[in-house]
């Protein structure tokens, strides 16, 4: 089944253990959820560096 799919078998077994007790949908809200935290954490991360470089700046400028 790997060799169809094109996929390596440590993926397979990887995916297996991570999706295998899931239903479709449930898999599907699972990748929905991991997307919005990924997009979440560069937000978190891109106004953390903004309000780094903005310290930054008040503080040289005094």
């Amino acid at each position: 089944m790997c060799r169809r799919h094109g996929i390596s078998e440590a993926t397979f077994y990887t995916w297996k253990a991570k999706y295998g007790g899931l239903e479709v949908s449930e898999a599907r809200r699972l990748k929905t959820l991991e997307d919005e935290n990924a997009r979440l954490k560069k937000l978190l991360a891109e106004a953390m560096l903004d309000n780094a470089i903005l310290k930054d700046v008040a503080a040289k400028k005094w």
